[in-house]
């Protein structure tokens, strides 16, 4: 059941296959890929004295490594432990104290940070760059057998967002792993040895899961040498490599087919844009289908069922002439295969066609619950549902329409920022009395994070301390972009903020 055993029958395979590459350069065939990974299981098991179970977590920009990290730690019976790139010191710091992380391995831009993080977390014993001397000396230990594990042994710690203040830890396990490759297959896609998948998004998050479909069917991963999103570099490599899919939030798919070099660059060898995490916009959705042709997949899941909730196909993107096209279009498609969905109102029992309410979730591809949460697990987890705290409604087809987002998450740059996190920030300011946050329509982003801030009576609060304050203790990426200092927030009969009202005076 180990996840290592995709790596492994693709190097027994198709040996000499394409396996990890960097631009247009291949960085390792499917044999040299496998035997790295048993050669840094090698490393962190009798080098490092890690024990099966024990954690991995990865503070890494995009990077061939990456892979090498995951697949070397599932080769050990270890869990990896994926973190945003874009954060916080002081968030790192939590999750890896949270996660009881004795090793991180880093970008080398990122050392610095994750040192200054590691000061508060007496548990962690080593950070090593990947790509370093010592990493070299790692993956030249010598080899050691995959680890047999137990199908709900923890695979992937993947934190969310906190929306209480602090991120909780979605422990995902080999058989969830395995029950997203099986959705991916039967509802998103499939994929051809000769395919790869262009890592132009982030591996700690979505683009990274989507390795293991590809790592089955023995096609190449390929990192960006920005390492990140650039519409001029996805022309550049598409024609290099054949069969390319991307996993793009849509804000990224709004900037490709709004790129100027689009007019004159070859997408033929462009397969499939699997797009995902905010809403798009209908009329964007059209304007890529025309440009780029039948290419399109929409997918909505979350951290807690990686994913795969809902599919929304290929062929759906396309059937134009159905009499509800559009009301498909705007939708997020049906349940992909081994997930139940039902919506139901705020005591759990399920509405009818049409309702509105929560959106809960079965299957095989549901976490075991929240890391060292057990109140958090039970309360996501009720009645044997995933509670996913987003709004949506279904229609006789089966087909969801998202109708909120749950807490108000903003989602800006196709990652989620969580009004709490931020409020929290700014009530740390002495002349703050209150604040909400909201996010505001932005044409690049999707969304940009804007505070109104109530001060105290006769305090002067200032708008460069209060970015101070942010950028002390949160991702830059979180720090919002507008104040509005207003007299008094709007608030109904229960005393709850009415951010409704807030977005109309935007």
């Amino acid at each position: 059941m180990n996840l290592a055993h995709l790596l492994a029958r693709s190097a027994q395979n198709t040996p000499d296959a394409p396996a990890l590459a960097l631009g247009d350069t291949v960085i390792a065939t499917y044999a040299e890929h496998a035997e790295t990974a048993a050669r840094l299981a090698g490393a962190l098991t009798a080098g490092f004295g890690l024990q099966p179970g024990e954690r991995v977590a990865i503070a890494m920009k995009n990077a061939p490594e990456y892979s090498e990290i995951v697949f070397g730690a599932w080769h050990a019976g270890l869990s990896a432990v994926p973190m945003n790139a874009r954060l916080h010191p002081k968030e790192f710091a939590y999750i890896l104290g949270n996660a009881d992380a004795k090793i991180c391995f880093v970008s080398e831009d990122m050392a610095e940070g994750i040192a200054e993080a590691a000061k508060d977390v007496p548990t962690l014993q080593h950070i090593v760059i990947a790509g370093s001397p010592r990493y070299r000396e790692m993956v030249s230990a010598d080899p050691v057998k995959i680890v047999d594990v137990a199908a709900d042994e923890l695979a992937w710690l993947f934190y969310t967002s906190g929306t209480t203040g602090r991120p909780k830890g979605a422990m995902l396990t080999h058989k969830n792993l395995r029950a997203m490759n099986d959705a991916y297959f039967a509802n998103v896609d499939d994929i051809a040895p000769e395919d790869c998948i262009i890592h132009a998004a982030p591996y700690s998050h979505g683009s990274g899961l989507y390795m293991l479909p590809h790592v089955e069917r023995g096609a190449c991963q390929v990192v960006p040498a920005s390492g990140g999103f650039d519409p001029d570099e996805v022309f550049a490599l598409l024609r290099v490599w054949k069969g390319a899919t991307f996993f793009f939030a849509p804000t990224m798919v709004t900037r490709l087919i709004n790129a100027p070099g689009l007019s004159a660059a070859d997408t033929s060898n462009l397969k499939t844009i699997v797009y995902g995490g905010a809403p798009m916009y209908a009329e964007d959705c059209l304007k890529a289908l025309d440009l780029l042709g039948p290419k399109l997949v929409q997918i909505y899941g979350q951290g807690e069922s990686p994913m795969t909730i809902t599919a929304l196909s290929r062929a759906l993107h396309t059937e134009r002439d159905h009499p509800r096209y559009h009301d498909r279009l705007a939708s997020v498609g049906p349940a992909q295969k081994g997930v139940e969905i039902r919506i139901a109102d705020t005591d759990d029992r399920e509405l009818p066609v049409g309702g509105i309410g929560e959106i809960l979730v079965r299957g095989d591809v549901v976490m075991k619950g929240y890391w060292d949460n057990p109140e958090a697990s039970e309360m996501a987890l009720r009645g044997g549902w995933l509670h996913t705290g987003d709004m949506g409604a279904l229609d006789e087809d089966g087909f969801l329409t998202l109708k909120d987002r749950s807490k108000d998450v903003i989602i800006s740059g196709g990652s989620n920022v969580y009004p709490r996190e931020v409020e929290e920030v700014l009530l740390r300011h002495d002349g703050v009395l209150e604040c909400s946050v909201i996010g505001r329509p932005h044409p690049d982003w999707g969304e940009e994070i804007v505070a109104f801030v109530v001060p105290k009576p006769g305090a002067d609060v200032r708008e460069a301390e209060l970015d101070a304050l942010c950028l002390e203790h949160i991702a830059r990426f979180k720090r919002p972009k507008a104040y509005r200092m207003i007299d008094a927030l709007p608030k109904n009969n229960y005393g709850k903020v009415l951010k409704t009202d807030l977005r109309s005076i935007l």
